[in-house]
């Protein structure tokens, strides 16, 4: 049989486990590629790769590679090319392209060019013209472009690899299979299961991981149940070949299923998610193979029927503002804590975006990998569960008191030239703005790493966290320094100035007090009255880079029903009621929020029977059919990137969760209302079907006011309405 060259395209930081794996099907390195490998071999081996790879989402049938520099010699290349071998008589066709160059700037242009080579080789070669289906084609052609030079090939996998059919619902996006099968793989999972080992995921979501882990055990095709292929139209195609390889894959599902059955164990403290993953494990046909149910991590006990060696595998959420990552540190100790006491002996991988929070878990991790959850970067961190290897668990956000002291008078002077300079500019500005609360100063020196809010003659401090090239001495003896200039600088007290560091705070909860000074004060904002507190919680109450959001929404509010999801403080509504909106609603699951919010609006002459706030679940108040008639003008949300509060029903994760959120909030929107969605967390990834959904507008830089300008990503902002 004669040989082939494919291109394999896989996740980002995966391409030496897909040649490893590529191999095994007897696909021969040629050379790696981002986020791919170029491999050589028989047709039988690529079919094998689409049947077996659980790491590729594409594997593609190099044709040929065309010079590219102009839409000219592009087209000239492709037109050249024999398609009749490629393109089945009287059939359709689609390109998918890649790539950009000076002379072919879009997409759509390179794969029009593309088309219309191909039409008129076949054409010129006494061809029937064959039609271009953007859907449902029967052949598709993969087109990169890279450096002037088109590479040309035939999609033997049709849809991306990854999918294998047995996930469907949509609104959480949990990790993709691939990527999934990659963290088993990379954690050592084949091994330890051939050797007897179970598995247990303690956060499973969806269940991607156990189902990966149950396919690979089990030895499974991961594209057993995919009901079609890229190639099964394509001239090429040998039936009786794919039809052995079909036949092959279920004689081993069934010898895979003869000998011992590893346990395979997942838990979630989300009842919805875990209704789920057992849609999931139905789907993939692993019922009575895979177990899962509602338990929070704290939970976490073994079973009887858990063996002495094994893997725990998980992917735990991870959160961006101070209050959301006390939580997240609580959690990831809790992990720590639950597996040491009950599954010593085992190993346990933790892939998470926020590695820092692995000094957390309690254990020493004896090997990290960087990957890519999508275009997030993340680490896997591996631990072997023994005792001898437990540690302190630390919060990676600081500790300890710090008493002000000027260590290095130079350096103190730059600090001290740069607060005086920021007063003239920003200072200024808020003064002319007629605003009292604004942000100062927001680690515009390397060497102070703090952000300096003014709240009316009051300073609110607080300490970013070190980079680890820093020593911890000397970022202690900096903040000392600051805490001596600040005061001096600004002509405040001592007392007058809060400054709160990234420490330990014991539970879980967001709400718990650091303090309990009861210190409250009122401030002013646009003509409205708000209560803030610098010394007892994690937030003042107010927070300050939402301004221009506000002010807008008090613009915009006469005569309208404002909803207020996760009100916090209920700072917006205070603006929506004044602003004039005709009644209003505000929901916060915590007691102290809304209890705060309701003297906000007090404060402010709210009528209680037009403004309510009500102590909710706001993702329960969502999904509730008895609140469903109830509609809105304009509705403002803000959610947390991270809570597993108890009082919640599950867990919320905003880049997983923000599409289900949005959905439900328009299902409350009036036909020609708005709502305002926004969030602050840093690698935050629209979920671009809601695009097509909605009518939605990025708004984020309208939002940020000058005091914020150093920082333009503190928050992110969309403007979100039914399409017309």
């Amino acid at each position: 049989m004669s040989k082939h060259v494919f291109f394999v395209t896989c996740p980002k930081g995966v391409e030496y486990l897909l040649a490893d794996e590529l191999a095994d099907f007897g696909l021969a390195l040629v050379r790696n590629a981002p986020a791919g490998a170029w491999v050589e071999g028989e047709l039988e081996a690529g079919y094998r790769a689409c049947l077996w790879s659980r790491l590729a989402n594409r594997v593609i049938l190099h044709v040929a590679e065309v010079p590219a520099d102009s839409a000219e010699q592009l087209y000239d290349g492709v037109v050249a090319l024999d398609w009749q071998a490629h393109i089945p008589a009287a059939g359709s066709f689609r390109v998918a392209f890649l790539g950009h160059n000076n002379a072919i700037r879009n997409t759509q242009f390179g794969a029009q060019k593309v088309k219309d080579g191909i039409v008129d080789s076949i054409r010129g070669a006494g061809g029937a013209r064959p039609n271009v289906a953007p859907k449902g084609a029967d052949v598709t052609v993969s087109a990169r472009l890279n450096r002037g030079r088109l590479s040309l090939g035939i999609d033997l996998s049709g849809h991306s690899l990854h999918m294998r059919g047995y996930r469907t619902d949509k609104g959480i996006a949990p990790l993709k299979e691939n990527l999934a099968a990659a963290l088993l793989m990379r954690s050592g999972w084949p091994e330890i299961a051939s050797n007897g080992g179970d598995f247990v995921d303690p956060m499973c979501g969806s269940g991607t991981l156990l189902i990966e882990a149950a396919m690979m055990a089990l030895d499974l095709a991961p594209g057993r149940k995919k009901e079609q292929f890229g190639f099964e139209k394509w001239p090429g195609h040998q039936p009786e070949l794919w039809l052995s390889l079909r036949q092959e894959a279920e004689r081993r599902a069934h010898e895979g299923k003869q000998g011992r059955v590893p346990v395979f164990a997942g838990f979630d403290q989300d009842s919805r998610v875990i209704a789920t993953a057992w849609k999931n494990i139905q789907r993939a046909g692993l019922e009575g193979v895979v177990h899962v149910e509602a338990r929070p991590v704290q939970d976490f006990a073994r079973a009887e029927s858990w063996g002495e060696r094994g893997l725990v595998l998980t992917n735990p959420p991870y959160g961006e503002r101070l209050s959301e990552r006390k939580e997240l540190s609580g959690l990831y100790q809790s992990l720590g804590e639950a597996v040491l006491r009950e599954l010593p002996g085992w190993r346990m991988g933790v892939f998470t975006g926020a590695p820092e929070f692995g000094k957390s878990i309690g254990l020493r991790s004896f090997k990290q990998y960087k990957l890519f959850n999508g275009k997030l970067p993340a680490q896997l961190l591996l631990f072997e569960v023994k005792p001898e290897n437990a540690m302190v668990a630390r919060d990676p956000e600081g500790t300890g008191e710090i008493q002000p002291r000027i260590v290095n008078a130079e350096r103190a002077d730059m600090l001290r030239n740069r607060l005086k300079k920021n007063l003239k500019t920003v200072g200024q500005w808020a003064k002319k703005q007629d605003i009292g609360c604004y942000r100062l100063y927001d680690a515009d020196m390397p060497e102070y790493a703090l952000a300096i809010d003014v709240y009316e003659g009051r300073v609110h401090v607080q300490e970013y966290q070190a980079p680890k090239s820093v020593d911890e001495r000397a970022a202690r003896e900096r903040l000392a320094e600051a805490l001596a200039v600040i005061p001096e600088v600004l002509e405040v007290e001592p007392a007058k100035m809060v400054c709160k560091q990234r420490q330990r705070q014991s539970g879980t909860s967001q709400y718990e007090k650091r303090e309990a000074s009861g210190e409250y004060f009122n401030v002013h904002e646009h003509g409205c009255v708000l209560k803030v507190n610098l010394r007892d919680y994690l937030d003042t109450g107010l927070f300050l880079d939402h301004r221009p959001v506000r002010q807008w929404i008090q613009k915009n509010a006469q005569g309208k029903r404002f909803l207020n999801l996760f009100c916090y403080t209920g700072a917006a509504t205070v603006h929506a009621a004044v602003g004039g909106a005709s009644r209003s609603l505000s929901l916060d699951m915590s007691r102290t929020y809304v209890n705060w919010a309701q003297d906000n609006l007090a404060l402010n002459g709210a009528d209680p029977k037009k403004h309510v706030v009500e102590q909710a679940d706001c993702l329960a108040w969502l999904a509730d059919r008895k609140t469903a008639n109830q509609t809105f003008d304009l509705i403002f949300m803000d959610p947390p990137t991270f809570s597993n509060s108890a009082r919640m029903r599950g867990i919320l994760d905003i880049q997983k969760d923000h599409g289900t959120l949005i959905r439900q909030a328009m299902q409350r929107l009036s036909s020609d209302g708005l709502l305002v969605f926004s969030n602050n967390f840093r690698k935050f990834k629209l979920d671009e079907e809601l695009l097509s959904e909605f009518e939605v507008r990025e708004v984020s830089a309208s939002t940020i006011d000058k005091d914020f300008q150093r920082n333009p990503r503190i928050h992110r902002c969309w403007h979100v309405r039914h399409l017309a």
